[in-house]
This record gives C-alpha cells, structure tokens and sequence, in this order.
C-alpha cells in the first residue's frame, strides 16, 4: 500500500533544492528520509521523478507517493531521558525539548516522546489510543516547553474535557519580526488545512475551525520583539498562524515565515533552526482533586541565545 500527497509550490524568491525544501514543509519528516525518498523516485516533480538537489523555481507541481511503512500496533519502549517537572499518581508534566515530535505517526515510530513515556512509566492513560498512550495534548516538534501526561484513562478523560471546555490556560512565550501594533490585542480567525500545501495550516481557511489568541508585546528591540501569547483555542499551529497573520512570524519559524526567514537568515548569523516558541505557563484543575495547579517554566538556553542577539541586532 502507498500514500500520496500532491500540493503546489508557492512562488519562491530564489530557487531552491527539492529536498530541502520538503524538509521544511513536512516538519516532522527527516531530511534524511526525505533524500530517500527522492533516491528512490517516489518524488515526482510535473511528473517526473527527481533527486533531492533538484532545484525548485517555484509553480511546480509536486507529488509525493511513498509506501506506507508496516503499521505497529505498539509503541517500542526507549531510554530517552526526559526533564519531569511534577508527578503525582494521576498525571506527569514534561519540559519537552526542540525537535522532539510528541506521538508516533507520519512514518516516525521512535525518538517520541511516547517511546520515552513507554520506557519511564508502567503505567499511562490507554484512551488516546496505542500510539497515543497518555497524551492530552500536544507541541509542534520545533516547540518547547509544559506538555501534560495522563497516567490513567480517568485523568485523561477529565483533562480532556478541560481541555475542550477552554477552561485551561495555556500561554507562550515567542520572539517575533517585527513589532505588533497595537502592542496587545486578540487575534480570531478560522483556521483549517491550507487548499494547496497538505502540511501547512491557514487562518483564512473556508470552513475552518474558530481560533482566538491573546497576545501581549514583552520587549521590543530593532528588528524584533518578545511577545506572550495566551491561546483561547487549540488549533493546530495556531500560535505560528496567527502571528504569521498579522504580519510578524515567529523567528526561526521556515513554514509560516519562509520569505522573512530566508532573507533575514543570509544577515542574522544567530538564526535557530527551529520556531523561537515556547509553551511557559499552564494552568487546570487537578483531575481528581481539582485543586487549581499553576506551573511555569523559563525558555531553553537557546531561546534566551536568540533574545540577546536579537537584542543587539543590527550592530
């Protein structure tokens, strides 16, 4: 059995090789995977089979038909470590680091944060599914931060519908280009799958699910700025939508922010490989006694890297 994705390239400033450039769009697939698939013809550009160096000028017509790897009906357990901010006997809370994907999916089946939960706990909810053991939410690989754990299906269920309820507060921490005007605001659209690019969402989207965030400017500096954003929905990549929306990509972020990212990556030496965007505060009713609990969590040393030199930022 294969799968098959077919999507249009945007137009693109400069050209651009193919492999690279499906790196950036299918986030959490490898760009060593990637390179093989075009190795191995399942890459078609306009048709015709093409090698990861091929350049893109932009327009394309791109398909990509893989086989879909042998299902697993169980998540391989791996001694990955992992920073534990508090447990209890119902629910674990994680500080998840950059370029960790949270589940199994996509052709990803180890390096999870599932595979490292199946190793460090006997026990974990069962009613998201056998890939999805515990999971009430999830981050994007390239965000960092709080991430909750259910240890048992009833605490899953009762996080779940806070979850649903929008009674938990979830607020990120971002750098941003640019500056907003006005320095806070709400930002409310509809967001769905974008009609041409699969693995890209839109705020604009027809038919697409209502999403509101809440953000606050922090600091404010030359080129750039730091911005908390408080998420009234979760909508997937909704913090990385909506300031892409309104003009100011996260730093660091090459699917929503291509054309800034690109350009400003030639000029700032500091550029991170992945979306400035951290996941700093998180607040629910504890699922069995619901007692409200509050834990906050400071930025990777990176994001902290990437503040500073924004800071300075052009000499």
């Amino acid at each position: 059995m294969t799968s098959e994705e077919v999507f249009q390239v945007p137009e693109l400033d400069h050209a651009e090789r193919l492999d690279a450039y499906l790196a950036e769009l299918l986030e959490e697939v490898s760009r060593t995977k990637i390179k093989g698939w075009c190795k191995e013809g399942a890459v078609l550009v306009n048709g015709s089979a093409r090698k990861g160096s091929f350049l893109l000028q932009g327009g394309e017509s791109l398909a990509l038909t893989v086989p879909d790897e042998a299902p697993v009906d169980s998540v391989r357990a791996e001694n990955i470590p992992l920073e534990i901010i508090f447990e209890d006997d119902d629910l674990v809370l994680i500080n998840k680091p950059a370029g960790m994907v949270v589940h199994p999916g996509a052709g990803i089946y180890s390096g999870t944060l599932v595979n490292a939960l199946a190793y460090h706990f006997e026990q974990l909810a069962t009613r998201g599914g056998e890939l999805r053991p515990g999971i009430v939410h999830r981050l994007d690989k390239g965000t960092t931060g709080l991430i909750l754990v259910a240890k048992n299906d009833f605490s899953h269920k009762n996080l779940q519908e806070q979850w649903q309820a929008h009674t938990v507060t979830k607020l990120y921490q971002t750098l941003v280009w640019g500056s907003p005007d006005p320095e806070r605001g709400d930002i409310e659209t509809h967001i769905g799958r974008h009609p041409r690019l699969r693995y890209m969402m839109t705020a604009q989207a027809e038919g697409g699910r209502h999403a509101l965030s809440r953000y606050k400017l922090v600091e404010r500096w030359t080129e750039a700025s730091k911005i908390n954003v408080h998420i009234l929905t979760g909508r997937t990549h909704q913090v990385r939508v909506h300031l892409a929306h309104i003009g100011h990509p996260v730093v660091g972020d090459a699917l929503y922010g291509r054309n800034r990212h690109r350009n400003l990556a030639k000029e700032f030496e500091a550029m991170p490989d992945h979306p400035m965007l951290h996941a700093a505060m998180l607040r629910f009713k504890h699922p069995r006694s619901g007692e409200e609990l509050t834990f906050k969590q400071a930025p990777p040393e990176a994001f902290a890297a990437c503040a500073a030199a924004l800071s300075k930022w052009p000499f």
